[in-house]
């Protein structure tokens, strides 16, 4: 891991962590004292940060922590849909109408750390992050693994903007059945499960875009 990797790792998971705000200004010169690394490294981790949608920079304005505006949302929702919904039809299909342990064993950990006596964000929002990522891995398709893996950060930033919609004890629940519907109803529930956490934050301008 690079100097500049691993500045653009602790600014991500404080940006995923709810500790830097959408909107946030980024400042080199803090970012450099906070991260022991020089400018010219911390200026290499914004770029890398901004080509996953988590930073914007805006040239004579510097840098600022990315939001999703209601297109951004409805277009995550979109890809999103499409690699998971196909993911999931072809995992299904793969292992006898089934899905595979890994995934169950995905949404076992989301489960745990949701029922934890004092459950901790960051450790809910990278276990829901894997299980969606379990059922694609499901496919075993490496280019759909390839493009959704680049969707990871913006996926756990929406999630962050979701939360206030949704206690510890629902996520658990809602991705418990969800695997469960999967294997007797097919892959749509899985569209109407990313819809219904999008509607939460645009509905009406998702269901012009449906």
């Amino acid at each position: 891991m690079t100097a500049g990797d691993r500045v653009a790792a602790q600014i991500r998971e404080r940006i995923l962590d709810g500790q830097l705000p959408a909107g946030q200004r980024l400042v080199e010169g803090d970012l450099s004292e906070t991260c022991h690394a020089a400018r010219h490294t911390v200026r290499a981790a914004l770029k890398a940060l901004q080509t996953e949608g988590l930073v914007e920079i805006v040239p004579n304005r510097g840098a600022r922590v990315a939001g999703l505006d209601a297109d951004a949302i409805v277009a995550l929702y979109e890809l999103r849909a499409a690699l998971e919904v196909e993911a999931a039809h072809l995992a299904l299909a793969k292992n006898g109408d089934r899905l595979p342990p890994s995934v169950h064993e995905a949404a076992e950990v989301l489960a745990r750390a949701c029922r934890r006596a004092r459950p901790s964000w960051p450790t809910v929002s990278r276990a829901h992050a894997d299980l969606h990522t379990a059922i694609v891995r499901g496919a075993r398709s490496p280019r759909i693994e390839a493009v959704h893996d680049q969707l990871t950060a913006q996926t756990r930033l929406f999630l962050l903007l979701v939360r206030p919609h949704y206690t510890f004890a629902r996520l658990a629940e809602e991705h418990l059945e969800l695997l469960a519907d999967l294997e007797r109803h097919g892959p749509d529930v899985l569209r109407r499960h990313l819809r219904g956490s999008a509607g939460a934050l645009v509905d009406g301008v998702l269901r012009h875009a449906q």
